[in-house]
């Protein structure tokens, strides 16, 4: 089709923009026209190339208009105007986070403890909040930061060492494992967490919930299940029960956003109980489950050319372990898919080696095929964890 404009043009099915050579035919007609149909406009020729040259600059306005007007609209905005975009919803790019993991405090009733942090097996220190008051019950749940940021790993029952002892602070423990940190939000996710918050008024209960959890600092994964039967359902929820399972933010935020979101005759089901006031300031207990955390590691098998190096091995872990962490709550580790990340998404180097073989390892243990996660837990994959044999070379 000639072109009779080489405008950037916004219609009924979006915005266009001609490309480097469809402007370059489209000058070179023009000019022809002026000067004549004998004139030489080949790259060898100072006219052609300058030619060239106005054309790069069109086609270069061109990307950057269809790039600016693809911002407006937060399905196809990325990077910083995607962050704009969310802003009008109240929703900020997470940053890189910290580790999170629900301590129960136990003591004497009016104990304070200030500035107080647990530890755990593998020695990594969990702050707790400024101030912490042991309320008459003589047990408390609160949010501890893990020291350090990044994937901090606590598994339940980990962390019972107290690392400033405090007169009438008696014990500590972590009833579910920590939620891991995570690095800046992805614009992938970050589309997902917008979708949801505009659920925040919908129809469904349970999908303004949802929306809600996900508008909270530090929420990395949320999943809803609703057991709205007289019977216990397939996931052991109880008759007439609502279960939130989520990663990331604060325990008594979370608890209060459930409270207020919470319809009429509907319980909570979860592994994690936190007392809350409602309007009148009586107390109501919330539950809610911290994932579970299962620990991956793969067991694979492959053939390698003399170009292959140690480098290429460490850059095939990095890429697994991050696909296995990116996973949500509840989902399928299949082996078909690890074979992607495992040839690092068709790059160079994968034509160094061949892959023959993968196994899961969940735990340590080795599973035949694919693994699907529980409904309440989520995946979390180490390098170290991952063994990779190779054969030839």
């Amino acid at each position: 089709m000639t072109l009779t404009t080489i405008a950037p043009q916004i219609t009924d099915s979006g915005v266009s923009a001609p490309t480097y050579f469809e402007a370059l035919d489209y000058l070179k007609d023009q000019y022809k026209a002026i000067y004549g149909d004998d004139a030489y406009l080949e790259n060898d020729s100072q006219d052609g190339q300058w030619l060239g040259v106005i054309a790069r600059v069109v086609s270069d306005c061109g990307a950057a208009c269809v790039d600016a007007y693809s911002t407006f609209s937060p399905k196809t905005a990325t990077g910083d105007a995607l962050s704009r975009n969310v802003a009008i919803n109240g929703i900020k790019r997470a940053l890189p986070t910290y580790s999170t993991v629900d301590l129960t405090i136990t003591g004497t009733s009016g104990t304070v403890i200030t500035n107080g942090y647990a530890v755990d097996k593998n020695n990594n220190q969990w702050i707790l909040p400024a101030t912490v008051t042991i309320p008459s019950s003589g047990s408390i749940v609160v949010t501890a930061t893990a020291s350090q940021a990044g994937a901090i790993l606590a598994m339940a029952g980990s962390v019972t060492t107290i690392g400033k002892p405090t007169r009438g602070w008696q014990s500590v423990t972590n009833v579910a494992s920590s939620t891991l940190g995570t690095a800046v939000e992805q614009d992938a996710h970050l589309k997902q967490r917008q979708a949801l918050s505009v659920a925040i008024p919908s129809q469904s209960k349970t999908d303004s919930i949802k929306g809600a959890l996900f508008s909270l600092a530090g929420v990395s994964r949320c999943k809803t299940y609703e057991n709205d039967t007289k019977q216990t359902n397939s996931l052991g929820l109880p008759p007439n029960t609502l279960c939130v399972v989520i990663s990331g933010g604060d325990a008594n935020a979370i608890a209060q956003t459930m409270r207020s979101k919470k319809s009429l005759g509907c319980g909570w089901y979860g592994n994690t109980s936190v007392s809350v006031n409602d309007n009148f300031g009586e107390a109501v207990i919330v539950q809610f489950y911290r994932p579970n955390v299962r620990s991956i590691g793969f067991i694979i098998g492959a053939q390698s050319t003399v170009d292959y190096t140690s480098d290429i091995g460490d850059s095939i872990k990095q890429a697994i372990a991050n696909y296995v962490n990116q996973l949500d709550i509840g989902d399928k580790i299949a082996l078909n898919k690890i074979y992607v990340p495992a040839g690092l998404y068709g790059g160079l180097d994968s034509m160094t080696y061949d892959i023959s073989s993968i196994i899961i390892t969940v735990d340590g243990q080795q599973i035949s095929g694919d693994f699907l996660l529980s409904f309440n837990e989520v995946a979390y994959c180490e390098t170290k964890n991952i063994d990779i044999s190779i054969a030839g070379g």
